[in-house]
């Protein structure tokens, strides 16, 4: 009866595990070991911050859910004091918390990660860190197309002076 009960907790810990994966935008993979308790605390308010969930699961657990999520290559970095990070919301929220986390504090590795539903390199995942965040991301795209619209005003302007000069 109490080996009943264990064993459905766990396979609800692995069906909840395996629909983060699914539903999330970005999931990557940390070893957290030599963190202090504040270094994580920290770590865990930066992303709370972000909306991402940051979860310790046994590996054991998080293997199968991978499994089930179609995404089994990641169990490869599932060895060791493992936690991961999900986000429902931002691609880039994770990675580049994460990664910037890193490079202060060396005992955070990043391990690898799924990005909406393809599993990632170290490099991936990394590179993904380099982008700016969406807001950032649709001012550039603003700044481009504003571009044309301000060089046409300016020549506009140029004409329209040339031709007062011309005139006086």
């Amino acid at each position: 009866m109490a080996n009943l009960k264990i064993v459905e907790k766990k396979q609800e810990l692995v069906e909840e595990i395996t629909t983060k994966f699914r539903e999330s935008q970005t999931s990557v993979v940390v070893d957290y070991r030599g963190l202090s308790v504040s270094e994580l605390t920290t770590l865990r308010k930066q992303l709370r911050d972000e909306g991402i969930e940051f979860k310790v699961y046994k590996n054991s657990m998080s293997r199968r859910a991978a499994e089930a999520a179609d995404v089994a290559e990641i169990n490869d970095t599932l060895v060791g004091p493992t936690a991961i990070a999900f986000s429902n919301n931002d691609v880039v929220a994770p990675a580049r918390i994460l990664n910037n986390f890193a490079k202060t504090n060396e005992n955070l590795e990043i391990k690898g990660g799924i990005i909406e539903g393809k599993v990632a390199s170290l490099e991936q995942i990394k590179e993904l860190a380099d982008l700016p965040n969406y807001e950032g991301m649709v001012s550039m795209l603003l700044s481009v197309l504003q571009a044309p619209i301000r060089n046409f005003a300016y020549v506009t302007k140029a004409i329209a002076e040339q031709k007062e000069e011309q005139g006086a």
